[in-house]
């Protein structure tokens, strides 16, 4: 089967006038379709970098990525990006942020607006969409911005550090949210963070880099022997504490 993401030998280098910077070096790993993969490591190590090669937003310096078998050569339709800050524009409502997406792509069909509907209805955001951003709370903003990703159909999600503003016990909830929806709709995902925890919770394999330039350090299967598994029944899975001190000791974190 085609991997849904495949990353190939990509390296990162930048230029300035102190002369050349290494972000990432030598990064391969694949991504499976359904799978939601997670990434870690230390501050400046380019994690967000790689998401950005990834998304076709920058090139790479060397190395290759594929999109199910397919050379990436730019921004792609078949992938959705969410940011650290949900990005809402504060004078449209929620549903006009919600179909930001399809205007910009010039895909505001009746179909995909019905869609816009069905996503609204089934995440619980029907009765807000006539609402403006600063009128919903932290969590509920971020799920608008999900569902605005979500509505131009993409087939791989890349979350980066998307979770991050909102505050712990928010930021829990939201978890298990985001997880769940991004399974019920059969998504891809990548994620993105600084939260240890976070990772191990959500992800099904995850991978440690070290500090710049970014290479991969440790892959790491996460499995746990729960039913119906979750991003918070995750946490408390008696396999999660030997996954969090694996990590832990594999980070390069000086402070």
């Amino acid at each position: 089967m085609v991997p849904a993401v495949s990353v190939h030998n990509i390296s990162k280098r930048y230029h300035t006038v102190d002369g050349e910077v290494p972000a990432l070096d030598n990064i391969s790993f694949e991504v499976s379709e359904g799978e939601f993969i997670g990434i870690v490591g230390p501050s400046g190590c380019g994690k967000s970098t790689l998401l950005s090669i990834i998304s076709g937003l920058i090139k790479p310096s060397s190395g290759q990525v594929s999109i199910f078998g397919e050379k990436l050569t730019g921004v792609n339709p078949k992938i959705g990006y969410m940011l650290q800050r949900d990005s809402l524009f504060e004078w449209r409502t929620i549903y006009k942020n919600v179909i930001l997406g399809l205007e910009i792509q010039n895909q505001v069909t009746p179909d995909r607006l019905k869609h816009v509907e069905y996503l609204l209805e089934k995440y619980g955001l029907i009765n807000f969409r006539n609402h403006y951003p600063s009128q919903l709370s932290g969590g509920m903003r971020q799920r608008a911005a999900l569902i605005r990703t979500l509505a131009v159909n993409p087939d791989i999600l890349l979350l980066d550090e998307a979770f991050s503003a909102l505050d712990y016990q928010t930021r829990l909830a939201v978890n298990d949210d985001i997880y769940k929806i991004i399974k019920k709709e059969g998504k891809t995902a990548i994620m993105v963070t600084h939260d240890i925890s976070e990772a191990i919770s959500m992800s099904e394999r995850l991978y440690v880099l070290t500090k710049r330039p970014g290479r991969i350090k440790l892959a790491v299967d996460i499995k746990f022997g729960i039913e119906n598994r979750t991003p918070l029944s995750s946490r408390e899975a008696p396999e999660f504490r030997q996954y969090f001190n694996k990590v832990w000791k594999e980070l390069d974190v000086h402070v």
